[in-house]
């Protein structure tokens, strides 16, 4: 529909239901109003009316919604419109500070685009967008200081855009705090919009502004914030006054803003926080050599209120994560010393750490001491000893107040952990007290833990080892703190686990049964367990001796031990807290103890063949498998056990010396020949088992075969016992579809069946294990799983199991599927993965248009998959495709146009949204350009159109995946189309099909031009102004696309050339020149490779010539338009 907004009360009622409104149907109608606005030719004076007359807030941050999509559009606005904007905007919030925040925020960030994107534009030899810098540190130092300030012409309200720039002038008004939160604001909001990375825009082009907005800006912008928080410092502050405290916080973002500037375009992971180094330019030295800059954030931090203070301390993370190379050695002594000062007036003044706030910012703050310096330049610090004193008895009561801020713990194990770590290298004949304060830190890790379990139970509160995420994060940091000074740690847990254990052994034998301390004690031998785990693992980051392996020993008896109670005791006595700790002790102690490279005479199993029997690796393994056939039949019911004990199985059944080891132990002779669901509840189909717990399922059969497949050999009938529950699972399923009841245990059925089978597929890795499976399920069961894909199509919890099989039976994984020459198996193979996806895909479209959050498990998901299966097929080299033409078969012509069928029914937008589905589409399109062109030539138009285009989008994508195959795809179809023009005036009589087959491209190219000039510009920008990661993909069309359209190449070059300056021109000339210098007219292996070359030499010589001067902006090949 047209949008015709007649009234400001139109708009008004747009706004309402667009941010406040609960009715989806409406907002999205207003979205939908909203877009059309923007396009409208009317959307400047509307967005003004809004401004103006807007009766509500919500008006305002319409207008400035519209203002911020109309200005960040790719096509930009006339230069004199922008200006007028911002100087409109610039007016308005001048003229009415007490706005609702978030409107000031929305408007200026309008102000803070426009600049951005305007930066390098030049307006009669000046920088017109860089002004309001300027103006804005003029506007605050006069505000600041009582003296009347700067502030744009407040006198033209009501005037319309077009007047706007006679109107912009400067006159004094007195300052208000208002205005001068507004100007800090507006400098907050500039960095930090300059740091942000837009990914639809050239990515050099982004850092080229940011390098020069660090290198004209952002050091004046540091030093004046930071003047503005010596003055709030230097005279009374009225903390009572919420303008003065907004302002103080504003200033503080600001100094925040330009610390987290990403100076040298590292664009570093946000989520890799501990691992993070400030690269402050080297201009910026004498700010941080001077000592009064630490000393007045740590005087802001105890003067201030916790909501601003948490600010300061957020500075001085940053401060503290400065690199280390801005300072000589002697420097950088002295800065640390006066860091490590601020760290013991922090802990020598607590109060201000009881805020949440503060007490996270500054476990950041300790954490990045050590990230930054090393423990031999800690130690080298006067106050070394007392500091560390204090940070240790930080640190435990921290512990010890485990509800209070737990996500701030990481932090300080983190700094214990490095600690501890950095001991073996600390050369300075300082002492460094670690070995003091270590175990005391693990004491008190240790203790409180035990501590909370009583107060979660009798309070009811969240368990913390119900967040296994946090738990194994923690543990893993305390396993290398733990084994400093070993023996007292051991001790320690010796001493509590056996006090634990005769505690819960009393209250298994005892009749009154109290629950609640049944639950403390199960809580504590959980945490127990946990950090047995923990300690042993921890030989691997930390030098051990034949001592802490015995004591490793002692400890892991009492754990096996304590196994043994609780199996005996299944299923009347079981704790699931309990079991997923044995489990982490149990991998802990496989990745530590038990492998291929450990060492027989390991001192562990003195004393465990002495209490338990256990004297090497084999009897462990046999423990090992006990305990999980044990698991595998009492906790069918329990996902999280279940899964994590088939983990482990699987994690065992990977490496082949264990392997041997294994199939020789009865448990796991027990497990291949009873896999039931009579043995093994899980593998059962109660509705009470959710259909998502299936999914272990693959695990399970995965490592099952593989320890099948030790010995199997070419024992056709060991593997037939072995299949021997699936073929009684698929003869009732057939019985059952034959009979047509019970269909809902059919379905639960068969997607449990497709689990196990892709586990055992995955497993195959052999021509004669494969040929097996292949014999067992072709012909007899696998019309079933087409069958269940016709009829329950709309079901992807049947249909995705079922797909993801045949995509696993496809893959030609190791050459498994080369089977012998007299076989047609490949054949056969083929022909059913082609029925299952022609039925899916024609199944499928019939759900005809669904909503964005069922669009994907509903269609997309499935489509992936058959494309996966597709492409393996077509890559896996054990078809010839040509005998279906040849015997009249259509089983390739069917599954080929249902690909495109599948293909037309997704947007473009959704093959590059969805990840999956676009590692699956443009692989399968590489594999179809490469060998079967002769089917994308004989497409319709708008079909090939489609490809093409998906081509042209997936390109300029940052999935390098992606654009590698679009690159490759893109080479394949330039080739062909370049050998056909080659080839057109031979005109030879045979191969007339494959001519007419050039001829229909030729033709649909000469139709649609655009194109591969599209490709041929998104490569070049590429080239030129991205970071392109694979430049070897890029290049490789790149010269076919040259020679096949070398005017428009031209045209590009001249463009290009004529865009920078004269004295640049001749540069960039010459860089052209150079790229085609040797090479030749033609597409042969010898000159790609010769142009391949000059392209990188190309790449650097344009990055050199294009490289700012501060003078021009950097074009960009508007090839795109």
């Amino acid at each position: 529909m047209a949008l015709h907004f007649q009234s400001l009360a139109e708009l008004e009622v747009l706004c309402t239901h667009l941010y406040i409104g609960t009715d989806l149907t409406q907002r999205i109608e207003a979205e939908k109003a909203l877009l059309e606005l923007i396009d409208s030719p009317e959307c400047l004076s509307k967005c003004q009316l809004l401004l103006e007359q807007g009766t509500t807030s919500y008006a305002q941050l319409l207008a400035a919604t519209c203002l911020s999509k109309l200005i960040s559009r790719v096509s930009p606005l006339p230069i004199e419109q922008r200006i007028d904007i911002r100087n409109y905007i610039l007016n308005y919030v001048a003229s009415q500070p007490k706005l609702a925040p978030f409107v000031i925020q929305a408007l200026i960030q309008v102000i803070a685009k426009i600049t951005k994107l305007g930066w390098f534009e030049v307006q009669k030899d000046q920088f017109v967008f860089r002004e309001i810098i300027a103006d804005v540190k003029k506007f605050l130092q006069s505000g600041e200081s009582g003296q009347p300030c700067l502030v744009p012409d407040l006198s033209g309200n009501g005037f319309s855009f077009s007047l706007l720039r006679t109107m912009y002038g400067l006159y004094y008004v007195e300052g208000t705090v208002e205005h001068c939160i507004i100007g800090v604001i507006i400098l907050s909001e500039l960095t930090q919009e300059m740091n942000l990375v837009d990914y639809s825009r050239p990515s050099a082009k982004h850092r080229k502004i940011a390098t020069s907005f660090r290198d004209t800006s952002l050091k004046d912008i540091l030093v004046l914030a930071c003047s503005l928080l010596k003055e709030v410092l230097a005279k009374p502050l009225n903390l009572q006054d919420q303008g003065q405290q907004n302002l103080v916080m504003q200033v503080l973002k600001l100094v925040l803003n330009c610390l987290n500037f990403d100076f040298i375009g590292s664009s570093a992971d946000e989520s890799a926080d501990d691992l993070c180094t400030v690269q402050i330019p080297t201009t910026w030295r004498t700010i941080f050599l001077e000592p009064e800059t630490l000393d007045l954030f740590f005087n802001l931090y105890h003067s201030l209120p916790p909501l601003l203070s948490q600010l300061a301390l957020s500075c001085l993370v940053q401060f503290a994560s400065t690199r280390r190379s801005l300072f000589s050695s002697p420097e950088r002594a002295k800065y640390l010393g006066n860091l490590i000062k601020g760290v013991k007036r922090i802990l020598e003044n607590p109060q201000g750490l009881s805020n949440p706030g503060n007490y996270h910012e500054f476990c950041r703050f300790l954490a990045r001491l050590k990230t930054n310096y090393q423990l031999g330049e800690l130690v080298m610090v006067k106050e070394y000893p007392e500091v560390i004193r204090l940070i240790a008895n930080f640190t435990i009561t921290s512990l010890q107040h485990w509800e209070f801020a737990p996500n701030s713990v990481h932090y300080l194990l983190t700094l214990w952990q490095r600690m501890v770590a950095s001991v073996p290298f600390v050369k300075s004949t300082e002492p460094h007290l670690l070995d003091t304060y270590a175990p005391e830190i693990t004491k008190a890790f240790i203790t409180s833990r035990l501590e909370s379990v009583a107060i979660v139970v009798r309070d009811s509160l969240d368990d913390p080892l119900d967040d296994t995420a946090t738990v194994f994060q923690q543990l893993e940091q305390l396993c290398t703190v733990s084994r400093c000074e070993y023996e007292k740690t051991c001790t320690l847990l010796v001493q509590l686990f056996d006090q634990n254990a005769q505690n819960y052994q009393k209250l298994l034998h005892s009749t009154s049964g109290i629950t609640v301390d049944m639950a403390i004690q199960e809580g504590r031998l959980a945490w127990l367990v946990y950090l047995v785990g923990t300690v042993v693992g921890g030989r691997l980051t930390y030098t051990s001796t034949d001592e802490h392996d015995a004591m490793d020993g002692e400890l892991s008896c009492r754990v096996f031990q304590l196994i043994s109670l609780m199996d005996t005791g299944l299923p009347q006595c079981s704790n699931e807290k309990i079991e997923l700790a044995i489990l982490w002790f149990l991998d802990q102690f496989r990745k530590t103890y038990v492998g291929d490279q450990l060492q027989r005479t390991s001192k562990v199993y003195a004393r465990m063949s002495e209490v338990l029997g256990i004297t090497d690796d084999n009897h462990v393994l046999e423990t090992f498998m006990t305990k999980i056939v044990t698991n595998l039949k009492y906790w069918g019911r329990c996902e999280p056990v279940i899964s994590r004990t088939l983990q482990f199985l699987n994690d065992l059944s990977v490496g082949y010396i264990l392997l041997k080891k294994l199939v020789k132990i009865d448990a796991v002779k027990f497990m291949l020949k009873n896999h039931t669901s009579e043995h093994f509840p899980f593998l059962g189909i109660s509705d009470s088992y959710s259909l998502s717990d299936f999914r272990c399922r693959t695990t399970f059969y995965t490592a099952l075969t593989r320890l099948l497949m030790v010995d199997l050999g070419e024992d056709e009938d060991e593997f037939e016992n072995f299949m021997l529950p699936l073929t009684v699972s698929f003869e009732t399923v057939l019985q059952i579809f034959n009979n047509n009841f019970k269909q809902e245990d059919v379905k639960r059925m068969l997607i449990g069946l497709a689990r196990d089978l892709r586990g055992i597929a995955f497993a195959l890795n052999t021509k004669t294990s494969y040929t097996m499976l292949f014999d067992w399920m072709y012909p007899t069961y696998i019309p079933i799983l087409q069958r269940a894909v016709e009829q329950w199509y709309g079901e992807p919890a049947c249909t995705t199991p079922i797909l993801k099989l045949m995509a696993e039976l496809m893959q030609n994984r190791s050459q498994r599927l080369n089977f012998d020459v007299s076989s047609p198996n490949g054949i056969l193979l083929f022909r059913e993965a082609s029925k299952m996806i022609c039925t899916y895909g024609n199944q499928i479209l019939s759900l005809g248009s669904l909503s964005k959050d069922r669009i994907y498990p509903m269609k997309l998901k499935g489509i992936s998959i058959c494309y996966s299966a597709l492409k393996s097929a077509l890559c896996g080299n054990y078809v010839s495709f040509g005998v279906f033409k040849l015997y009249g078969d259509n089983h390739f012509d069917n599954v080929l146009q249902a690909f495109v069928k599948m293909l037309l029914s997704v947007s473009h937008s959704d093959l590059l949204q969805y990840r999956k589905l676009s590692q699956s589409y443009y692989p399968l399109l590489e594999c179809l350009t490469q060998d079967h062109m002769t089917f994308v030539t004989n497409l319709e138009p708008p079909v090939l159109l489609y490809i093409l285009t998906s081509i042209s989008e997936g390109l300029s994508t940052l999935d390098t995946v992606v654009s590698s195959s679009c690159c490759t795809s893109l080479d394949y179809i330039v080739t062909y189309l370049f050998k056909h023009i080659a080839k057109e005036g031979r005109k030879p009589l045979r191969c007339r099909e494959a001519a007419q087959a050039g001829q229909r491209l030729l033709h649909f190219m000469q139709q649609n031009p655009e194109v591969l000039q599209q490709m041929m510009s998104v490569l070049m920008n590429t080239i030129v102004f991205e970071d392109c990661r694979n430049q070897w993909s890029v290049s490789r069309p790149l010269l076919g696309l040259i020679l096949l359209n070398k005017k428009y190449f031209s045209e590009l070059r001249a463009s290009l050339i004529n865009s920078q300056p004269l004295p640049r021109q001749e540069v960039l000339a010459q860089c052209f020149r150079n790229l085609m210098e040797g090479v030749e007219q033609n597409l042969s292996v010898k000159n790609r490779d010769r142009f391949t070359q000059n392209l990188s030499v190309f790449r650097r010589d344009m990055a050199e010539a294009l490289r700012s001067d501060g003078s021009t902006e950097p074009c960009s090949l508007d090839m795109m338009s």
